[in-house]
């Protein structure tokens, strides 16, 4: 056996993979992904197939480099997110929307823009109703920019250059270097608004939650109607957002 080979356990050759992709801020090809793994070329190019194969990889449109799966990031949500923690954030959740007065909603990004994964209604009889599994765009909501603004400046460029910015509103970044400039200024102050911009008459803020590494993984918003909250309103409680994106940072990966 190849003394380098013989360093990782058969067993756990596929979890190392799927370890250094996740590690990744873009696609990979087999070879990149054995320059860290160092094991045999035709092993690695071997096993990256089988997870193509079973939907856990997928290629990008050139065909070269892979990339996680919505399958592969539906296991990880649901290993991140499991029933022991489930209680522990959503304390946390509650804890915000008892302060901040409005509806606290816990969002990840998919394939086709932002999940949102878990919410805690605010108790009001006028409110806007975007119920746990529904689909937001990127470029026009707060969690969706706080994900791209945690993207590398290159990375963000490529992403925001590729997209369809389609107009939902009259307020809609559909210019991209406009919206690449919100999405700097959002890097640097650490939370992002969405004034009116994915739907008419809804404001919200959002701050992103990051894991022990500062890697972006959620995030944490919350929004309403304009005619109760405008947006100064809405950045002044921004800390509350931010400190429970610490808690849950905690909870999640302490």
């Amino acid at each position: 056996m190849d003394k380098t080979e013989g360093r990782i356990p058969t067993n756990l050759r596929t979890l190392k993979i799927l370890e250094v992709l996740g590690n990744s801020d873009r696609p990979m090809t087999p070879t990149e992904i054995n320059l860290e793994l160092k094991l045999p070329k035709q092993t690695v190019h071997r096993l990256c197939s089988t997870l193509e194969a079973e939907g856990y990889l997928i290629r990008e449109t050139n065909g070269k480099r892979l990339k996680p799966s919505p399958r592969l990031k539906n296991l990880a949500s649901g290993a991140l997110f499991n029933s022991r923690n489930q209680i522990a954030l959503r304390q946390v959740l509650e804890g915000i929307a008892e302060n901040v007065k409005e509806t606290i909603n816990l969002v990840v990004p998919e394939e086709s823009g932002m999940m949102y994964l878990e919410r805690i209604e605010a108790d009001w009889p006028f409110r806007i109703q975007l119920p746990v599994g529904s689909h937001v765009p990127f470029h026009c909501t707060a969690s969706g920019k706080t994900f791209l603004a945690s993207l590398s400046p290159s990375l963000r460029k490529s992403f925001v250059k590729g997209m369809k910015l389609t107009s939902m509103t009259p307020n809609t970044f559909i210019d991209a270097d406009l919206l690449l400039d919100e999405l700097a200024l959002i890097a640097k102050q650490g939370y992002a608004v969405d004034n009116e911009e994915f739907m008419q008459g809804m404001v919200a803020i959002a701050v992103p939650i990051k894991d022990e590494k500062n890697r972006y993984c959620a995030s944490i918003a919350f929004h309403a109607p304009d005619q109760r909250l405008s947006i100064e309103t809405a950045v002044s409680r921004k800390d509350f957002l931010i400190e429970g994106a610490r808690r849950l940072s905690e909870v999640l990966f302490i």
